[in-house]
C-alpha cells in the first residue's frame, strides 16, 4: 500500500494585479462615488432635455465632430469609464432598443432615484431596504397605468383617431414639430397595414415597416 503524499497549504499573502491609476474604495465611500458618477451622467442628459433643451458638441479622438441631443447618441459616443456610469448607458440602450424613444428619459429619472436615495441614506437606511422601496412603488406604478389603461379595438371605426393621438404624443421633437398631423397619419396608416391578429390580441412587427429617405423639392 502507497505511502499518503502530504499536502501543501499555500501560504503568504495574494498579490492583485490591477492596472495602473486604479483605485479601489469599499463601504460609504464606494456607495458615494458610485451615485455620483451616474448622477454626473444624468445631470449631463438633463441639459438636453425639453423644449428649451441645448445640444451637445461631441469630438472624438479622431476629431470628428458630432451634435446632437440624442441622448442614445450622446451616450454612444462618450467615452464613459467608470462602472456606475456604464450602468446608465446600458439603461439608455436597452431603452433604446425596447422602446426606440425615451432614452434621455429613463436616465434622467434613474439619476432622480439615486439623488432621493442619498438623502434616504443619511437618514441611515440600508440600501436594500430602499431598492426593496423603489420595487414596491414600481409594482404600484405599473398597477396605475394598467387601471388607467384603455383597450383600443383596430377595426373600430373611431380608432385611427385615438392612435393618431397616441402617435402625436411622442411627435414632439423640434425637427418634427412642423409636420406633427401628416407623419402621425402616415404612422397609424403604416401600423394598420402590418397589423396581425392573433388569437384575442393584436401585434405589429415593426421589421415589417420600412422606412425610406428622400430628399424634399426645393
Amino acid at each position: 500500500m502507497a505511502a499518503a503524499q502530504p499536502v501543501y497549504e499555500p501560504t503568504g499573502i495574494p498579490v492583485i494585479i490591477l492596472k495602473e491609476g486604479t483605485s479601489r474604495s469599499a463601504g460609504k465611500d464606494a456607495l458615494r462615488a458610485n451615485m455620483m458618477a451616474a448622477l454626473t451622467i444624468a445631470e449631463m442628459l438633463k441639459t438636453t432635455y425639453g423644449p428649451k433643451g441645448m445640444d451637445k458638441m461631441l469630438v472624438d479622438a479622431l476629431g470628428d465632430v458630432t451634435i446632437t441631443n440624442d441622448g442614445a447618441t450622446i451616450l454612444d459616443k462618450m467615452d464613459v469609464q467608470h462602472p456606475a456610469a456604464k450602468m446608465l448607458v446600458q439603461i439608455a440602450k436597452g431603452q433604446d432598443e425596447e422602446a426606440g424613444d425615451g432614452t434621455k428619459t429613463a436616465v434622467i429619472f434613474a439619476g432622480e432615484l439615486l439623488k432621493r436615495a442619498e438623502e434616504l441614506l443619511d437618514k441611515g437606511l440600508h440600501p436594500t431596504t430602499i431598492v426593496s422601496g423603489y420595487k414596491r412603488a414600481l409594482d404600484y406604478a405599473i398597477q396605475i397605468a394598467q387601471s388607467i389603461a384603455e383597450t383600443v379595438n383596430v377595426e373600430d371605426p373611431n380608432a385611427d383617431e385615438l392612435l393618431k393621438k397616441t402617435a402625436l404624443s411622442a411627435l414632439t421633437s423640434k425637427a418634427v414639430h412642423g409636420a406633427r398631423e401628416h407623419i402621425a397619419d402616415l404612422v397609424v396608416k403604416a401600423i394598420k397595414q402590418v397589423a396581425e391578429k392573433r388569437g384575442d390580441r393584436w401585434y405589429v412587427d415593426l421589421d415589417n415597416i420600412q422606412i425610406i429617405k428622400k430628399k424634399g423639392a426645393g
